[in-house]
């Protein structure tokens, strides 16, 4: 069995106060960075400008977000949530 894969970078850990601009309007990773959104408390939605079926985040179900996919985050609500940074595709835990 393969161990799941090390982030290399995670952001601090943001409330629905202190989330970013950046995160709340669109942008993208780098080609090769995979992100994993984790909710640590409340939920969030995942936006992808591609597709127009919004990623309801929570504690139980993170959302993958693909290298270079243009997305954005919502706040609808009381929440914590932070990012997780990946060189491979992020195996959900």
């Amino acid at each position: 069995m393969m161990a799941a894969p090390s982030p290399y970078k995670i952001t601090p850990i943001f409330d629905q106060d202190s989330l970013p601009m950046a995160i709340r309007n669109e942008h993208r990773t780098k080609e090769g960075v995979w992100g994993l959104l984790r909710v640590l408390e409340g939920e969030v939605r995942l936006i992808f400008n591609d597709d127009p079926h919004p990623v309801h985040v929570t504690p139980t179900s993170p959302g993958v977000i693909a290298p270079a996919r243009t997305h954005h985050v919502e706040v609808n609500g009381p929440m914590k949530m932070q990012v997780e940074f990946y060189h491979g595709h992020p195996v959900n835990g």
